[in-house]
């Protein structure tokens, strides 16, 4: 937006300085002409040895001498406001250089003002923060970006090389039908993954009362016939857990976290145990199952987006490799946290903590 320049804040400060001293300057004369001058007579004072300067003898002494003292003042003022003003606007300085950095791209320079603490220092550090933060975002995102085009790239150059097939070959068959419907499902698959985790990050979604241990109880039904297939046993327990949020973003979370401990329960005919508890002013949802034995570093990265850890009972089922990562956002879409331990004797254990829902009134 175009604006009308106007004065700078170095002039502004060196304006208020110079016009501060001379205000101080002309009250502090003010009160020597008051206090002073009044006790002077005003006629022709006869001493011994001659005459006594009067109060006139001193006004016509007095005002030459004020009147260049004021303009000392206002020299000094200017010339003093000025270079404090300076000295004061340096931190000011490197903040704009630093913003105008920012603006054009630059996120890794840092401004690290040095000095003690005062509110010019922690404007600074909450912009070093800020930058630190936005930086980090935006990498996420070009990684998640190029993931993202990486992983749709591939379904899609698989349709194309089937359809290049089909178009040579006017009978067709059944086999190559039923490889374009899976590669189009995955993509698909891929596609809602993405735009779920989008509205996740964006917070569009209406908050309510949701309890997570029905969600748990409605997750597990609806997976328990791919658990059955594959000879998992999924345990269910836990208190009520109010939360405020999306009841069908927090379902998708449930429903990824059980899902995902399905899919990973290596070797088959393993447990998972499905928990909720509430505490102070927080309430939890905890899903535990076995398998392989993993390790810090492998868990530290299963949030991210297309990272997928060990292998999977069935192919068919490995999903996209956005369970947890949709998981993580929607979890900070609702002030939660999120954490993920490997488990002594081998598998996962995840835990979502969400504030807990005020209590309504009776």
């Amino acid at each position: 937006m175009d604006r009308a320049p106007g004065l700078s804040v170095r002039l502004k400060l060196t304006l208020s300085y110079a016009g501060f001293l001379m205000i101080a300057g002309a009250l502090l004369l003010a009160v020597v002409w008051v206090f002073l001058l009044r006790y002077v007579p005003d006629g022709p004072i006869m001493a011994i040895g001659g005459g006594v300067p009067n109060r006139d003898d001193l006004v016509r002494a007095f005002v030459p001498a004020v009147a260049w003292a004021l303009v000392f003042l206002l020299v000094f003022g200017l010339l003093g406001g000025w270079i404090l003003a300076g000295r004061m606007l340096v931190p000011l300085a490197r903040i704009r250089d630093a913003t105008r950095r920012a603006g054009n791209g630059s996120l890794s320079y840092r401004i690290e003002l040095e000095g003690r603490n005062d509110e010019f220092r922690e404007l600074a550090d909450s912009f070093d923060a800020m930058l630190a933060q936005l930086e980090a975002h935006v990498a996420e995102q070009q990684r998640f970006a190029a993931n993202a085009s990486h992983e749709l790239r591939t379904p899609l150059a698989i349709t194309q090389t089937l359809l290049d097939v089909a178009r040579h070959d006017p009978n067709g068959n059944a086999e190559l039908v039923e490889r374009l419907h899976a590669v189009n499902a995955r993509a698909i698959e891929l596609t809602e993954a993405l735009l779920l985790l989008s509205r996740a990050d964006q917070r569009s979604f209406t908050r309510e009362h949701v309890d997570l241990s029905l969600l748990a109880e409605e997750a597990t039904e609806t997976l328990l016939p791919l658990a059955e297939l594959h000879g998992v046993t999924i345990e269910t327990g836990g208190d009520i857990a109010p939360a405020i949020g999306s009841h069908a973003l927090l379902l998708q979370m449930t429903t990824n976290l059980l899902h995902n401990a399905i899919v990973h329960n290596l070797p088959a005919r393993g447990t998972i145990q499905v928990d909720t508890a509430m505490g102070p002013g927080s309430v939890m949802l905890t899903v535990e199952n076995s398998g392989e034995m993993l390790t810090p570093q492998l868990v530290s990265t299963l949030t991210e987006p297309f990272q997928r850890g060990t292998g999977r009972i069935r192919v068919h089922h490995a999903g996209v490799g956005l369970g947890l990562a949709i998981v993580k956002s929607i979890t900070k879409a609702h002030d939660g946290n999120l954490t993920i331990t490997p488990r002594a004797d081998g598998g996962l254990r995840v835990t979502v903590q969400l504030p807990a829902a005020p209590q309504r009134p009776m």
